[in-house]
């Protein structure tokens, strides 16, 4: 248990603007179990309007929305869904981009109890088939342009009753939207079948009937895991759990102050973004600022410059968008490091090499968060001042607990390596519709639901934690264990590779379990004036010889999903050895 004066020390900031300051949000004492307030999302948005109604609260496509603006359009399309026949516990899914549609539609249906589930916009067909299935969605709110390729192809396998339909460009003064689009700057798609215009939603007055919502029970989103072990799951996450962890995500944030801008890159349909971009906004009186797909850098320079005011942008998302930062050409000349506060990397570990870069160039502080959809999804982070802890993933959220355990749920001794449990208020509800699962994965111990995340890793004598790779990733390799996350942290030291993906091939000779293999992109000066085989050679002298690859591959990028984590799976899946080895099973099997 760490006392207090170690955690005040931890976290010290200069005394103009202490840790403990009731308005930066905490309270006199370190708090062993904080008080979350069980209320529904409506309700946290609600209060959040009664507070700064003139304030903006969002900025897309260079207009901005107050909250008051926000409130009045939530409250007429809540009354629409209502006419419509949607009651508390129906599914509304939102295949759409970053935008104003997903953020008052996500929040209209939070008002009536009705369960959004959030479907990335570059899913296929039968992954939005699965996603629609599983979670029994009524009806779907999408943009026009992508209903041809993803929705019509399922509407003969699944029946929406409402097919809602929005255009990028429809919140746009008049001339803006009929130019961008005679200049097809603005993408359009012709929907063929029955829909209802998105915008005549906003014909109902705003009176929404009053709806009784048990926060600690009643589902808020159905939000689909990555799937990386299997077929994607639904994660039920509550009321409760999602304004719990926006709570603890401004207290982390404890200099965020209403008019600060979270920037919303990564995907609101992915729990990362949903919590630390839109929902923290209500809990600051924040502007989130966002992009419907990851802009150029210089882009992005160039709005925020424009955006955001001076010392009140959180940029938040995986490493490689602050490694491109930190990479670009003259960034510290840009003004860039003026508007910039505080940064979280999540995803993924964040490397020493990007941490120190970016915060040189950019000024702004960069800390390594951690979590998982299961937990809504936020769990850890580092201080963003006092000690740095660069290679673990900081320390637990206020209300959280954790432990690395034994598969008994048994704490093991600091430096040993277990699977991390981690309980606390943002901890889901369960699985949809998948007891067996949820069985695994939430194990009741002492009054308390602790979710496995299935990560292994140490804790040291302060309580914080280094993941050193996935339970279902972990590398068996002549007799060791071997963690991919440590191999491609060594490998990272090189000063030739910018980024490296470590995993486990099956050994076609049936000698080693498995063999490693490292896919590496190199520096740009670097390329042509190294091999494969002298990187090898170096990982040789510089690491224990069972952690060395055996093959080491150079590609031009890595593979990332929308958010920006790197697919260790589809590399392994298109490698020559994996190919060779299922088409040897496949023969044994005939």
């Amino acid at each position: 248990m760490i006392d207090r004066e170690t955690l005040r020390k931890m976290f010290y900031v200069p005394e103009d603007r202490p840790w403990f300051k009731k308005e930066a949000g905490w309270p006199d004492e370190v708090p062993k179990n904080y008080d979350f307030p069980l209320k529904s999302l409506g309700e946290f948005a609600r209060e959040a309007v009664e507070k700064w109604p003139d304030q903006n609260l969002i900025w897309f496509l260079d207009q901005y929305m107050t909250y008051r603006e926000f409130w009045d359009y939530t409250r007429r399309m809540a009354n629409s869904l209502h006419q419509l026949g949607y009651k508390k516990g129906d599914v509304l899914a939102l295949l759409l981009p970053n935008s104003f549609q997903y953020v008052i539609s996500y929040y209209a249906a939070q008002l009536l109890g009705v369960i959004v589930t959030g479907i990335n916009p570059t899913y296929k067909p039968m992954e939005i088939l699965h996603q629609v299935r599983l979670t029994g969605a009524k009806g779907i709110v999408l943009l026009d342009s992508l209903f041809e390729t993803t929705v019509k192809p399922i509407l003969d396998r699944h029946k929406f009753d409402h097919i809602i339909v929005t255009n990028i460009a429809d919140f746009m003064p008049s001339f803006k939207k009929f130019l961008g689009k005679l200049l097809k700057k603005i993408p359009t798609g012709k929907v063929d079948v029955k829909h209802i215009r998105y915008m005549d939603l906003f014909k109902a007055s705003p009176s929404v009937p009053e709806v009784e919502i048990d926060p600690f029970e009643d589902p808020a989103v159905y939000i689909m895991t990555g799937g990386t072990t299997g077929v994607p799951k639904a994660a039920v996450l509550t009321h409760f759990n999602l304004v719990s962890n926006a709570i603890q995500s401004r207290l982390w944030m404890f200099k965020a102050q209403p008019g600060m801008c979270p920037i919303g890159v990564i995907p609101l349909f992915h729990s990362f973004a949903m919590t630390t971009v839109m929902n923290i906004s209500f809990a600051f009186g924040g502007c989130m600022m966002l992009f419907p797909r990851p802009p150029s850098t210089e882009e992005f320079i160039k709005k925020v410059l424009e955006v955001v005011p001076d010392e009140s942008g959180i940029y938040l998302g995986p490493e490689v968008l602050f490694q491109r930062l930190a990479d670009y050409p003259g960034i510290e000349n840009t003004g860039i490091n003026k508007k910039l506060l505080l940064a979280v990397s999540g995803a993924g570990p964040l490397h020493r090499q990007v941490q120190e870069k970016f915060e040189e160039k950019v000024k702004a502080k960069l800390v390594e968060g951690y979590g998982l959809t299961e937990a809504s999804p936020v769990v850890s982070a580092g201080p963003f001042y006092g000690i740095r802890t660069t290679g673990t993933i900081g320390l637990p959220f206020t209300g959280t607990d954790w432990k690395i355990a034994d598969e008994n749920g048994n704490q093991l001794p600091p430096g040993e390596v277990g699977e991390l449990w981690v309980a606390g208020p943002q901890v889901m509800k369960e699985y949809l519709k998948n007891p067996e699962e949820t069985a695994e994965t939430i194990k009741e111990i002492d009054g308390k639901r602790w979710l496995l995340t299935g990560d292994l890793g140490t804790m040291d004598e302060l309580g914080r934690v280094k993941i050193t790779g996935r339970k279902k990733q972990l590398i068996k390799h002549k007799g060791y264990s071997v963690f991919p996350a440590d191999v491609e942290t060594l490998i990272a030291d090189h000063p030739a590779v910018h980024e490296v993906a470590v995993a486990g091939l099956p050994d076609l000779e049936g000698k080693e379990g498995e063999i490693i293999k490292a896919w590496v992109v190199l520096e740009d000066e670097y390329k042509g004036k190294i091999t494969e085989n002298e990187l090898i050679e170096w990982c040789k002298k510089n690491m224990a010889p069972y952690k060395v690859p055996k093959y080491i591959e150079f590609i031009d990028e890595l593979p990332k999903n929308l958010i920006g984590k790197v697919m260790h799976r589809f590399l392994v899946e298109k490698d020559p050895i994996y190919l060779k080895w299922k088409e040897m099973k496949e023969k044994e099997k005939k």
